[in-house]
């Protein structure tokens, strides 16, 4: 399989890999593997041509060991994506073998058409980069909001992952193609770091395709604007800064951030998925008795 055969969202996850991982074309798959960030479970799969059958479970599983696990034994996970869009189909069997299916909605923003929201319902909010070149303070706020909701993943781990995707992110900033934003909140002691987000793209230069990395907004912070003002602030800087082409946004369909996307002018054109089983530390109790 080709990277040139990919669709648009595993494409530009490419953007990462290109300065993390080791890539490798076989006949069936792409091989991603990132020997710096073992954990990574997105840096660390197999991206497939097609829909594997229930009755392809053990080849699959057989191909992630000799590909990944077996040289990184830290990889402890197994994570494989579907380069087709969603049709929906089940998998019992891989349900069976502790497999979680994630589908996602693939997002474009095209220029002009980004839509102004509301301004935010708090005092004080300042949205701007963050410093990656300032001792780590930034960096360390960003990654510890980002610790406030690890999705079930054990914490110092995911904290161990979330700092050395941030190793990448530094590089890609130096290349010009990463900038990373934060909201922050109130005035003096009082300031926080209340979201964040990435943005990168795939060439710096106008007419790259922009790609948004993970948009978060702490715990005590949603549903007051905040990751409105922040992900409309960034598609601007994108738009007008970086002058891309299109932006590329991946979301969960039924979580309540998809409508503030839409809102700002993000529109669906495809879906896609994957299959995730988690490593045993990282399985919360209904995964583990599942």
């Amino acid at each position: 399989m080709k990277l040139s055969q990919l669709r648009p969202a595993w494409r530009t996850d490419f953007t990462v890999h290109a300065v993390a991982a080791e890539v490798t074309e076989r006949a069936d798959c792409v091989v991603v593997r990132t020997p710096g960030n073992p954990t990574y479970y997105w840096g660390n799969c197999l991206l497939l041509e097609a829909p594997p059958g229930d009755d392809e479970l053990a080849h699959w599983l057989r191909r992630f060991d000799e590909e990944i696990a077996a040289s990184q034994p830290a990889s402890q996970h197994v994570a494989l994506g579907v380069n087709t869009p969603y049709a929906g189909e089940k998998r019992p069997a891989w349900e069976a073998a502790g497999f979680e299916l994630h589908v996602n909605a693939v997002m474009r923003l095209l220029p002009g058409g980004l839509v102004a929201p509301p301004p935010p319902k708090v005092a004080e909010v300042e949205v701007r980069p963050i410093a990656f070149d300032d001792g780590g303070a930034e960096l360390e706020a960003v990654i510890e909001l980002q610790c406030a909701d690890t999705h079930g993943f054990e914490l110092a781990g995911y904290r161990r992952y979330r700092r050395r995707m941030f190793e990448a992110y530094a590089r890609l900033h130096e290349r010009g193609q990463c900038e990373w934003f934060g909201v922050w909140v109130g005035t003096g002691c009082g300031r926080v770091l209340a979201a964040d987000c990435g943005l990168l793209r795939d060439r710096a230069e106008p007419g790259a395709t922009g790609r948004f990395q993970r948009v978060s907004t702490h715990p005590a912070w949603r549903r007051r604007g905040l990751c409105s003002a922040l992900v409309q602030h960034v598609s601007r800087h994108a738009l007008q800064s970086w002058q891309v082409a299109e932006i590329i946004m991946v979301a969960d369909p039924d979580d309540v951030a998809i409508g503030i996307y839409r809102g700002l002018g993000y529109r669906e054109f495809e879906r896609e998925w994957c299959l995730e089983r988690r490593a045993p530390v990282d399985r919360p109790a209904s995964i583990a008795a599942a």
